[in-house]
Formats: C-alpha cells, sequence, structure tokens
C-alpha cells in the first residue's frame, strides 16, 4: 500500500476510496511474539474468532474475541467489550485494526496460513524465518 504523494488529504482519499481488496489488506493486526516466532510473520488479517488484546486507548489491556469485522468503515468489534446506550441498551465498541494485538488465531481455515513460495524457494515458509551469514571465504 505505497502511498504515492505526501499529501495527507490525497492519502486519506484514497483509504475512503479503495477497494474490497485494499480495504481488507488494511484490516490486519499484529501478531503477539509466540504467534510471530510460530508462523514467521509480523502481521495477518483479522478474521472472526481470533483473540484479541487492546494496546491503545480506555480499555487498554482489556482481552476478547472479534465478533464482526467492518471493512467498510475499518471497524472491529470485541465480544465482552460493550458500552450502555442511553436507552439501557448494550452496543459493541469498535475498534481499529492497528490498535490491537493479536493474541491466538482461529485455526479452523487451513488455507490462511499458507503463503505462496517465491519462484525457486522450495523451504516451509510456515517456519520461522532465520538467517545465515557466508564470511565469503572459500576453500
Amino acid at each position: 500500500m505505497d502511498m504515492p504523494t505526501n499529501n495527507p488529504g490525497k492519502q486519506r482519499l484514497d483509504v475512503y476510496t479503495a477497494d474490497i481488496l485494499a480495504r481488507h489488506a488494511r484490516m490486519g493486526g499484529h501478531l503477539s511474539k509466540e504467534l510471530r516466532q510460530k508462523y514467521g510473520q509480523r502481521h495477518i488479517p483479522l478474521r472472526l474468532g481470533d483473540s484479541v488484546k487492546v494496546m491503545r486507548g480506555d480499555y487498554k489491556g482489556k482481552t476478547g474475541t472479534i465478533n464482526q469485522v467492518d471493512h467498510a468503515r475499518n471497524k472491529v468489534f470485541i465480544q465482552g467489550l460493550m458500552r450502555k446506550k442511553t436507552d439501557g441498551k448494550e452496543a459493541f465498541l469498535a475498534f481499529r485494526p492497528s490498535n490491537l494485538l493479536i493474541t491466538s488465531l482461529d485455526v479452523k481455515d487451513k488455507k490462511r496460513f499458507k503463503r505462496k513460495a517465491k519462484k525457486g524457494e522450495t523451504k516451509n515458509v510456515n517456519a520461522p524465518k532465520t538467517r545465515t551469514i557466508e564470511t565469503g571465504k572459500k576453500e
């Protein structure tokens, strides 16, 4: 999602007029350290059933499972985090995905974790990433 301009108004316009695929890509959350090591990814799109922890705002530190994902408004609703309305009813609170940390994933969909290997790549893409440093010395 490269922003081709530095103009904030044009950047907001790109966000609000984005197609559904671009909105889905923006609806991701950061993984916890344990999940990062397990899946070798830092960020993954949010789905129903994922457990999340609120990292910013008045509800910082609260946890719950995702009840609804609204791609049009770029909001996520969390089970257990509700507020009382003036008429006495309870309503879910809306959170931005950037303010959430994914603590556990809903693993029912196996395709969610299959990443396409790049051309010529044969390693296990779900394995944690490691680096090897070569010294350049030839014997």
